[in-house]
């Protein structure tokens, strides 16, 4: 079994679906395919996810001497943080209440298996 270098970023101010849409894009992708997509989405999670990709490339350098160009994406999931609960003011003195949702990232990399 090979290793995997992985990378969590956990409070995060987004949406988990939000950045589900995205994980699902470029989850079983190398690693350069995925920098390049997340460069140019138009989200606003892509920065944070970029940033995690590459915190994970480094923690594979680092820890078991992998090249960034034979890396992949070997997991890639979102779990939902704890919410943010805030109120908005509203007519007649009323008050309702508004959730910000928060997420945890987790990224996995790994080898590519093909012997090249």
């Amino acid at each position: 079994m090979q290793n995997t270098a992985s990378a969590t970023s956990k409070y995060l101010r987004l949406s988990p679906n939000k950045v589900r849409r995205i994980l699902d894009q470029i989850r079983g992708r190398n690693y350069q395919e995925a920098l390049i997509i997340l460069e140019f989405m138009p989200y606003r999670a892509c920065k944070a996810i970029k940033k995690l990709l590459e915190s994970a490339a480094a923690n594979a350098t680092n820890s078991y001497g992998y090249t960034k160009n034979k890396l992949v994406i070997h997991q890639a999931f979102v779990n939902i943080g704890p919410k943010l609960k805030r109120f908005q003011p509203r007519a007649q003195g009323r008050a309702f209440k508004i959730h910000k949702p928060t997420c945890h990232i987790t990224l996995k990399v790994t080898v590519t298996s093909l012997n090249n």
